[in-house]
């Protein structure tokens, strides 16, 4: 069976509920004021946490996509010449993945 996932209200109300008992056992709430968090000095997602040495310059390869691209461009050409010719059969299947009829299709 599918378990059941609560809704947004009800998600709502169990986190009011939470929050009430929080408060209620002498929880309190601090307020932090906007860009105080981003501050901080001690954040380890501020600095690599693994990378000791220096940075290197990254190696130019711009005449290397390039290169890529012409090939791109020669296949794609060349696939829609050849298929623009010839209509190709293709398979129409019913909600239960068999094979109903095919039709051609350019």
């Amino acid at each position: 069976m599918l378990k059941k996932h609560p809704t947004k209200s009800e998600v709502r109300s169990k986190l009011d509920r939470q929050v009430e008992e929080f408060l209620m056992r002498g929880g309190e709430v601090q307020e932090v004021q906007n860009g105080i968090s981003g501050d901080d000095s001690n954040n380890p997602w501020q600095t690599p946490l693994f990378f000791k040495g220096t940075q290197q310059d990254h190696t130019p390869i711009t005449h290397l996509y390039k290169v890529i691209d012409a090939r791109k461009r020669k296949s794609a050409n060349s696939k829609h010449s050849s298929n623009s010719s010839k209509p190709k059969k293709h398979w129409i299947y019913d909600d239960f993945g068999e094979p109903i009829r095919w039709v051609w299709k350019d």
